[in-house]
């Protein structure tokens, strides 16, 4: 058992370049996309990702919010797994709130480009691995 949810996930978390954001296809099925970290990382409840408005995934989250995120430390054969819901955000403080130097070349108008929007992921709940063993845990 962990003793500290928190802080072992967290560091598993910040360690990490990539996530792996999954969703739910029209027709039911799981879908899985690698992204770049996230932009901001709320505990282990909220975590911010920049993406294009005109996507496939925006429009699955827009029809079915469910989502998991999945972060793997390769190294040490570790990974943890939340399940939640996913927001798209398209107004103009939570677009302005993790734009960064750079974006420019994903969203040329900048942080009013229209093809820009924010996924807020909302965890609930997760699983981590580490050692042959899964551990379910809640998020508080």
């Amino acid at each position: 058992m962990m003793r500290d949810v928190e802080k072992t996930i967290g560091n598993l978390i910040d360690k990490q370049t990539v996530a792996f954001l999954g969703s739910v296809s029209e027709d039911g099925y799981p879908n899985i996309k690698a992204m770049l970290k996230p932009r901001l990382r709320e505990g282990l409840k909220t975590f911010y990702f920049t993406t294009n408005t005109s996507s496939m995934r925006v429009a699955q989250y827009r029809r079915e919010p469910k989502a998991c995120i999945y972060f793997c430390d390769r190294r040490f054969f570790r990974g943890v797994m939340l399940l939640g819901t996913v927001e798209v955000l398209e107004d103009s403080e939570s677009k302005q709130r993790i734009w960064q130097d750079g974006d420019t070349l994903y969203y040329p108008q900048g942080v009013t480009d229209p093809d820009y929007c924010v996924l807020r992921f909302l965890a609930q709940r997760g699983r981590y691995y580490r050692n042959f063993s899964s551990e379910d845990f809640t998020v508080e």
